[in-house]
């Protein structure tokens, strides 16, 4: 459980959750071990039992990893914490834990590839119905709903057309009928949106994306409220096995260290781009949260403190266009990944989204021209340089 937060979160995501071994170390103790042994049987009894407390298995807790979920707790504001070996874990046990056959999901359709598969196809092969909606109505929220619906889920921003949905209406309509709201919080960040704080149930983040931020390691982590976790998440993680490396947490400890610093220069730098975006004759469209011409602008005013580090961008001449623009960058590097110190560019209709079918993507407005950018920690003005160059190229 995460102890209280005494301390802004710039000075948390540095000194947070520390748990100093017998050596006094500066830095966070990598505990790269599998078990952990007793001072005796009835120890290891009560320890099983739960009358002692300590460490069991790696796979269950270890120290390191401990000290990254009381971290990540006093940022998000949540009472505990699971980390998981990739964001994928994250969300699919953040879903499945407390889900079963003949219980009904209702989702928002803007989905990263793989989120959408889980919802799609893995769910109802175990008999749990879903629904896929457009999720920037709340009318349609509402609509979904049927006497067994248990969860709904969304991220927003989304991926990779930067839809901001409602969190604190989609949380009211949950409440209303005993569901949860799952949030996968990723494109925001925990700086930049608090959905628990916006009344979701339940936060998953990617942790391979801005919280390492250095294109080191995978890693995810699944936050919520003390009761929760006990009832649904502890055993289903316990048994099921998506644990995250110890050495993993330690890189993402370090991460966090340096988050704010990262998330307010690369928002920054993103939101000049995205200016110069819009503006640039060979661009259809430009999305950015914190521009006010956003087609959710008001909802990113409510619930966000930020644009965000991605910006989406549809250029004129599709994807002949878009591959041409990609392979004159010089800076700008071409990568399915996101909030990494370096900026990276990608091309969702062949990359991330490539598994949709035709009419989803178009649905989605997942066109042949769009692109997904990350933007990184270069000098801003490299980066506007590197874009004039590529587009004016076309």
């Amino acid at each position: 459980m995460s102890t209280p937060r005494r301390f802004r979160t710039a000075t948390e995501l540095v000194h947070g959750g520390i748990n100093r071994s017998q050596y006094g170390e500066t830095s966070e103790a990598i505990f790269l071990t599998q078990g952990f042994v007793y001072q005796s049987a009835e120890a290891a009894e009560a320890r099983f039992k739960g009358e002692e407390p300590g460490f069991i298995y790696s796979r269950y807790a270890n120290p390191t990893n401990d000290m990254f979920e009381k971290r990540m707790c006093l940022m998000e504001g949540a009472d505990d914490a699971r980390a998981t070996a990739s964001g994928m874990a994250a969300i699919s046990a953040a879903l499945l834990c407390q889900l079963r056959a003949g219980d009904h999901v209702v989702a928002a359709r803007a989905l990263f590839g793989s989120c959408r598969w889980v919802v799609e196809t893995l769910m109802p092969q175990y008999g749990i119905e879903t629904t896929l909606i457009d999720g920037r109505e709340l009318a349609n929220w509402e609509r979904a709903i049927r006497p067994n619906t248990k969860v709904m889920f969304l991220e927003s921003p989304t991926n990779p057309t930067l839809e901001v949905i409602d969190i604190a209406g989609v949380a009211r309509l949950a409440n209303q009928i005993g569901a949860r709201l799952v949030v996968d919080n990723v494109f925001a960040t925990p700086l930049l949106q608090k959905p628990l704080e916006l009344g979701a149930h339940v936060v998953a983040y990617s942790a391979t994306k801005h919280i390492d931020g250095q294109g080191r390691c995978l890693g995810g982590v699944i936050l919520s409220d003390q009761d929760w976790i006990d009832e649904h998440l502890h055993n289903y993680f316990r048994h099921t096995g998506p644990s995250m490396s110890p050495f993993n947490a330690w890189t993402l400890l370090k991460g966090l260290e340096t988050l704010p610093i990262r998330v307010r220069q690369q928002t920054e730098s993103a939101g000049r781009l995205a200016d110069f975006l819009a503006e640039h004759k060979a661009v259809a469209r430009t999305i950015y949260p914190g521009r006010a011409d956003h087609p959710q602008a008001d909802i990113c005013a409510k619930q966000m403190t930020g644009g965000s580090t991605m910006v989406a961008l549809e250029l004129k001449g599709g994807k002949a266009a878009a591959f041409a623009m990609q392979n004159a960058l010089e800076v700008v590097r071409i990568s399915n990944n996101l909030g990494d110190a370096k900026s990276l560019i990608t091309h969702p209709a062949t990359t991330t989204h490539k598994n949709l079918s035709d009419e989803a993507r178009d649905e989605l407005g997942i066109g042949p021209g769009l692109l997904r950018l990350s933007v990184g920690l270069e000098d801003i003005d490299d980066l506007l340089e590197d874009f004039d160059r590529a587009l004016a190229g076309l």
